[in-house]
């Protein structure tokens, strides 16, 4: 292993000089970090995979820690002509930002909440006022007082009690989304001595205000398995345990009823769910089931007045809407209040006294439903645009005819209204600014159809500057993800005016493996059809190319996790097919993770990709996993980022991926790895660090476009 990798670690550090007269030397003189290759049979189903990176799996190695480093070292050399440009991307993203900002209050249990960002600080200060927004602010968590000192901080599931007096919050400092909940009191400040580790971070209390509930993770898998009981001011070895979740395909949680009436456990896998439930003013009473789960069935519940609401896909693909009498909560006694629709997906519902909300999509846009309860008439919210986002936002409180949502497009900033939904008139509360002079009347956003092989229409988002030329000459960006029905929607981002202003075409392809166009689209492109996200991603970037928004040496691609995984698949399909590719925390060793059941997140998705054990799961799995099928081909250029601490998926997923396209890929195309050595899953914490990912990213694909300023 020394002598393989320690002198390259040398030659990394003495090439990457920050002198900028050398860069172009350094540029030329840089040899990529060479990962000893260490042989490591994998055998399953009288198959062997040889996997030559397996060691680098071992986090507490220090040499796996050099070659991260060595391959950061060598990212900071080859992007050294833009490194200035990279500095100035930093500062023009953060410039777009109102430093000193704050977000629409709430009103919940007769106090207004908030969160402030104070000019230059990372983190948020929450804050409320008692009654109304005239009253004097109270400061009950400052987020950049307790992040002093940590280079990771993040603060997770605030909930105040009942009587308003106390403050219960996790706080997690290593970026692994393992949460220390800590117990605060609001009237005198003190932190109280009930600390409890390896949580998801939020708390459920009940009335007695003395008692809450949470949920634990299991330290290796981080599954969320447990959830216990905690009684202020008792060691929180003596919590007692309310519930484990014994099948490791499922994770549990907690919640509340928009009632405030009840404390639910949901306990759920990728096609199953069930709930139990407990009155919120008998902590020590028993949770009962709901209904029992069943194999394939999804159910979500809520509460109002003597009813239960439930929404569900029990013979509903796309789901329907049921009610159930408070005292009979099985499956025999639930009634159709909204039946199933071929064409329309049911979301979810928000309830108040007098109304209900449908939240639905069709033809893959997001749409809000009004329905008075006492008379049954109903309207829908109109929009007015080709491609929006619009969803429901904080709606705590029930007894009010004020409807509170979120509204977005590709170029209209973040806003928040309220809508009367009496008297059908809207306010406008909130607008993301965007300093700097943003004017969306600049700019353009369409929605195409791109056909896939077998006919299927994939719908394309698309946003650019006014004079936009569709000649085949434009750089364009294509983002996609198509897993866990997770739906990409087309949502406004101030950081991506850097690349329209420079002329870039940004795309979204909602290809199958999402849930944009119903239930059958996510069911298209999961398990033994998961190739459809993969081609349908191909066939939306050829659409774009015939139709001269952009060409092959101008296209390039972005995906992050499972969409890293589409990342990784494609390239491996048509490498020829991209100038550049950013795949970010990539799930790219599909069948050695899922064959481990000691790595987060394992068990709960044999639903989503199978379980490899299954020789049929294995041979589908192996035939597209991005790892398993790197070849000796020219690949594009590319750019993979990791963060050391990952929870969803681990740093030596794409570390062994660039190990292995460096010993095989052809050509000069330059290949890139940078891993944040103090972050996860979502990368840097705070506003602002986060912005110099971005600019990394930016800075990789301005690069290979020609673009210095």
């Amino acid at each position: 292993m020394k002598s393989n990798i320690l002198p390259l670690l040398a030659l990394a550090a003495l090439t990457a000089c920050n002198n900028k007269t050398d860069q172009k030397t350094d540029k030329m003189n840089a040899i990529p970090p060479v990962a000893e290759k260490i042989k490591k049979e994998l055998p399953m189903h009288g198959d062997v995979r040889i996997d030559n990176y397996y060691w680098l799996n071992e986090r507490e190695n220090p040499k796996v820690i050099a070659y991260l480093e060595a391959e950061n070292r060598y990212t900071d050399t080859m992007l050294s002509p833009v490194k200035q440009l990279r500095e100035n991307l930093f500062t023009e993203l953060k410039g777009r930002i109102k430093e000193k900002d704050e977000s629409v209050p709430v009103l919940t249990n007769g106090y207004v909440y908030y969160t402030r960002y104070e000019e230059g600080k990372e983190y948020p200060v929450y804050c409320r006022k008692k009654g109304s927004e005239s009253a004097p602010e109270e400061v009950y968590l400052n987020v950049n007082d307790l992040a002093q000192g940590h280079e990771y901080f993040q603060v997770a599931g605030t909930a105040v009690s009942y009587d308003n007096k106390l403050l219960a919050y996790g706080v997690d400092t290593v970026s692994r989304r393992k949460y220390t909940l800590y117990v605060k009191n609001l009237e005198t400040g003190e932190v109280y001595p009930d600390v409890i580790k390896n949580t998801t971070g939020g708390a459920v209390w009940a009335k007695d205000n003395k008692t809450f509930f949470y949920t634990r993770k299991n330290d290796s898998t981080l599954r969320s398995e447990k959830i216990y009981r905690h009684t202020l001011g008792t060691p929180a070895e003596q919590d007692k345990l309310i519930f484990f979740e014994e099948d490791e395909t499922y994770n549990v949680g907690l919640g509340r009823t928009k009632s405030k009436d009840y404390i639910v456990i949901g306990s759920g896998s990728t096609l199953s769910s069930e709930y139990r439930y407990l009155k919120a003013d008998d902590p020590n009473g028993t949770f009962k089931i709901f209904h029992p789960r069943e194999k394939d069935m999804l159910y979500d519940i809520d509460h109002r007045g003597d009813k239960w609401y439930i929404v569900t896909n029990y013979d509903a693909k796309n789901f329907r809407l049921m009610t159930a009498p408070e005292g009979k909560t099985g499956k025999s006694h639930w009634t159709e209040l909204i039946p199933h629709r071929a064409d329309v997906l049911l979301e979810g519902i928000d309830l108040f006294k007098d109304y209900l909300v449908v939240s639905e999509r069709k033809g893959g846009l997001t749409q809000l439903r009004i329905i008075n309860d006492a008379t049954k008439q109903e309207h829908y919210l109109d929009f007015g645009e080709q491609a929006y986002v619009a969803r429901s936002a904080a709606n705590p409180e029930m007894d009010t005819k004020i409807l509170r949502y979120s509204y977005t497009s590709l170029t209209t900033p973040n806003s928040t209204y309220d809508y009367d939904m009496e008297a059908k008139t809207k306010e406008l509360k909130k607008q993301q600014e965007v300093i700097g002079g943003y004017d969306p009347k600049n700019y353009v956003t369409e929605r195409v159809f791109a056909k896939a092989k077998d006919g299927t229409q994939v719908p394309v988002s698309l946003v650019y500057k006014k004079g936009f030329e569709k000649n085949g000459k434009a750089p364009l960006l294509l983002y996609g993800y198509g897993s866990y029905g997770a739906s990409m929607d087309p949502n406004f981002s101030s950081n991506r005016v850097s690349l329209l202003d420079r002329g870039f075409c940004y795309a979204i392809a909602h290809i199958r493996g999402g849930q944009e166009m119903g239930r059958s689209w996510y069911e298209d492109g999961k398990m033994f059809k998961k190739k459809n996200t993969f081609t349908d991603f191909i066939d939306c970037a050829e659409f774009l190319i015939a139709n001269q928004y952009t060409s092959k040496e101008h296209l390039y691609a972005q995906g992050g996790s499972a969409g890293g995984l589409l990342m990784g698949a494609v390239v491996n399909m048509r490498p020829d097919l991209f100038k550049g590719v950013i795949a970010a925390v990539p799930f790219v060793d599909v069948v050695t993770t899922m064959l481990d059941e000691s790595i987060p997140l394992t068990t709960g998705e044999f639903d989503e990709w199978g379980n490899p054990k299954n020789k049929d799961s294995y041979d589908y799995m192996k035939s597209y996993s991005p790892y398993d099928n790197v070849e000796a081909k020219e690949y594009p250029n590319m750019l993979v980022t990791t963060g050391l601490h990952d929870s969803q998926v681990q740093y030596f997923e794409p570390a062994k991926w660039v190990a292995k396209l460096r010993e095989m890929k052809k050509g000069d195309e330059i290949l890139l790895m940078e891993t944040n050595m103090e972050a996860g899953h979502g990368g840097a914490s705070g506003r602002f660090k986060a912005l110099k990912d971005v600019a990394l990213q930016y800075a990789f694909i301005f690069y290979l476009e020609g673009i210095t300023k």
